[in-house]
């Protein structure tokens, strides 16, 4: 068992100033394991037959008890949320936590009925605080899904992300009413991983999949939606240059990425042309946890001229910038330089898989990822 120290924090923060607090994230990621640790009152599994039975009737089920009440994949009976309102607001006695997997569905159900009332903890895989800065190798591979990251081998975390993959295709997605035939969703989502890191073409994915933009659209707004994809949105501002205005694409978990790209071990991902993407992936996603920031906080830069970062956000009024080089020893880019001077950056940060820290200019530092913690720490 790995810790999760920082999450359970925020979580019995979130149980002290929300009536009701809702855990959201992917499949298999620890929601439930954290839920359990909050050592509530009373416990429903919506996937378990008897503690359904005993929601059917969920009024005469829930008023009467007192303390946290924790309600596992609430996903499943969306008629729950009226009712949370209805006994969040009568009752001063009761505090909910529950836990979904599906995250625009749930959302837009709780935040229209529960508004004021709900606070949201987003809750991925494991991270490099989680593993240990000297566990990053192994976390970068097999992504952080506790399952697959603790695993005995790399053999063994591979055929649980394959395990995986088959269950949410064929289960969990007919579970959200999403009537889409699990080899094509799986054919699908193997081709936007070699888009992995990439400005997303809506017209090029759909010609090449044979299929409409429209349905393009869909299936990708079903990845992100259930935490499986990216997009992370490109910043506009009023310069006079062309921008490009497309999302760029990753898939969020590095293990599962490596999996569609058939990527077994750490030999195999040295030698793979896509290593480079891989690191980028998972270095952003361990930056934006780092950093502590929504979907909505984060942007990339690019122009068409060719200057962009990877990584854009705002802190204190102050712009920053993060690239992500897989390299030895990362030098300055004229594209660093461009983009420094038309975002106005306090500063711009290379991260690398190195383990030495120095200045490119007095604006640009390199950083190793696994200190970077202690350099955003410090910004914030």
């Amino acid at each position: 068992m790995i810790d999760r120290i920082d999450a359970l924090y925020k979580l019995r923060k979130m149980i002290e100033q929300f009536p009701v607090t809702a855990i959201l994230g992917s499949r298999q990621c620890g929601k439930t394991t954290l839920a359990r640790s909050m050592k509530g009152d009373h416990y429903f599994d919506l996937e378990n037959p008897r503690d359904q039975e005993l929601l059917s009737h969920p009024q005469l089920a829930l008023e009467s008890l007192k303390g946290l009440i924790v309600i596992d994949e609430i996903q499943r009976i969306p008629e729950l949320f009226p009712l949370l309102r209805f006994l969040v607001d009568s009752k001063k006695d009761q505090r909910y936590l529950i836990l979904g997997s599906a995250s625009r569905d749930l959302i837009s159900q709780s935040s229209e009925t529960l508004a004021g009332r709900i606070g949201y903890l987003y809750l991925d895989g494991f991270s490099i605080s989680e593993t240990g800065a000297e566990n990053w190798r192994t976390l970068l591979l097999r992504g952080g899904y506790p399952r697959s990251f603790l695993a005995g081998n790399d053999e063994q975390s591979y055929e649980w992300r394959q395990q995986y993959i088959t269950t949410f295709l064929e289960r969990d997605v007919p579970a959200l009413g999403i009537l889409i035939p699990s080899l094509t969703l799986r054919r699908f989502w193997i081709m936007l991983s070699h888009y992995h890191g990439q400005t997303l073409n809506y017209t090029e994915l759909a010609r090449s999949f044979g299929i409409s933009d429209t349905t393009v659209k869909r299936y990708i707004d079903i990845l992100c939606g259930t935490f499986m994809v990216r997009l992370l949105m490109p910043w506009h501002t009023n310069i006079s240059k062309r921008l490009v205005k497309a999302p760029k694409l990753y898939i969020r978990d590095s293990g599962i990425f490596h999996t569609l790209q058939s990527i077994v071990s750490q030999s195999d991902l040295s030698t793979n042309p896509k290593r480079g993407a891989s690191w980028e992936g998972f270095a952003l996603e361990e930056t934006i946890r780092m950093l502590d920031k929504s979907e909505n906080e984060v942007f990339f830069y690019a122009t068409h001229s060719g200057a962009e970062i990877d990584l854009f956000w705002m802190d204190h009024g102050k712009n920053f910038g993060a690239e992500f080089k897989f390299s030895d020893a990362p030098s300055i880019t004229r594209s660093m330089t461009a983009c420094v001077k038309d975002l106005a950056l306090e500063k711009l940060f290379v991260i690398y898989p190195g383990d030495r820290k120095y200045l490119l200019s007095d604006k640009i530092e390199v950083v190793p990822l696994e200190t970077s913690s202690d350099v955003f720490h410090r910004i914030r």
